[in-house]
């Protein structure tokens, strides 16, 4: 009798857990989610296979496909400082991501091919011509390897601060195979999700590694980021497919048979970044490179003026 209350008592204990990290989790989504700071614009949905994809379409000229960097924090939001300043000359589309932002975010392996497919379809289904990219971060290489599936639907790249193209080569493995296990448990696997994304976290994001200059941080950028990594607990199957390796590519072989206009943008203070940004031009030498100087992740953010300088001169560069 004695294991059988044991049992019963291990089983209540475990069972009492679970409810208050379950509790815990909703508590972190609602608080995170409460300003609505991304409900606040309006746009339309692309019915695509996997999901519907939230866009904005704005301004008139040739068209402009924006690209966030891939992460459960990243949306469209990220090109809000310069979107005006776009759409004076181009007709625009900014995009959130499938698991990303207002876009749905469903129980998936998100893999490098999938955001090859989303662009192409997207440029297809909703651009309908040829048009130009601006890309930040690992979006970047899903814009190379779907200019290098379908050159012909995409006349320009412009890329800021493309990723370190060894560690674009990796593969999942053991190891990252079984954390996707862990990070996709129903009520653990969302609460180790919520540890990995806390408002801590966020913070440092953006001092570390989005901004060199603190000064240009403000509170509601911060907490749209934030929310936007916990609008829905399935932000937590992209972070699994990323951690574990699945949104890698090898651009090698894209690099060397194209023949599309490449553009990067660097921030000046990330290190290693420039050094990064020369490997790609070892193996494409036309590839032309701008840097930005006290700036690192995200350049458009922190000093928009100075990008849009950049990005108006590769814009209106015809070739």
């Amino acid at each position: 009798m004695n294991w059988k209350k044991k049992t019963i008592s291990i089983t209540s204990l475990a069972s009492f857990i679970t409810l208050i990290i379950h509790i815990i989790n909703k508590c972190i989504y609602f608080y995170a989610t409460m300003d609505n700071l991304l409900s606040n614009t309006s746009g339309s949905y692309y019915n695509w296979k996997f999901g519907k994809i939230y866009y904005k379409k704005v301004g008139s000229g040739h068209p402009l496909l924006l690209l966030h960097d891939l992460d459960t924090y990243s949306s469209g939001h990220e090109w809000n400082k310069v979107l005006k300043d776009l759409a004076k000359t181009n007709t625009v589309y900014r995009v959130d991501l499938l698991g990303c932002g207002r876009s749905d975010k469903p129980n998936i392996t998100y893999t490098n091919y999938l955001y090859v497919q989303l662009i192409n379809d997207f440029i297809k289904q909703i651009i309908g011509e040829e048009t130009d990219i601006l890309a930040t971060g690992e979006s970047g290489a899903f814009a190379i390897a779907a200019c290098h599936n379908n050159h012909s639907a995409i006349r320009k790249l412009i890329l800021v601060n493309p990723p370190d193209i060894h560690k674009l080569a990796k593969i999942p493995d053991k190891r990252s195979k079984f954390f996707i296990s862990i990070l996709q448990l129903p009520v653990i696997g969302t609460f180790i999700y919520n540890m990995l994304t806390g408002r801590k976290k966020t913070d440092r994001l953006f001092s570390e590694h989005y901004f060199y200059n603190s000064n240009f941080i403000d509170h509601d950028l911060i907490s749209t980021y934030y929310e936007t990594a916990h609008m829905e607990t399935g932000s937590k199957y992209l972070l699994a497919s990323i951690y574990g390796h699945y949104t890698t590519i090898n651009l090698k072989h894209c690099l060397k048979t194209m023949t599309n206009s490449i553009y990067f943008i660097i921030g000046g203070e990330t290190e290693n970044n420039i050094e990064n940004a020369d490997i790609y031009r070892d193996i494409m030498p036309s590839i032309e490179i701008e840097t930005i100087s006290e700036t690192r992740q995200l350049p458009q953010l922190e000093k928009p003026f100075e990008f849009m300088d950049k990005v108006r001169i590769f814009l209106e560069d015809e070739f």
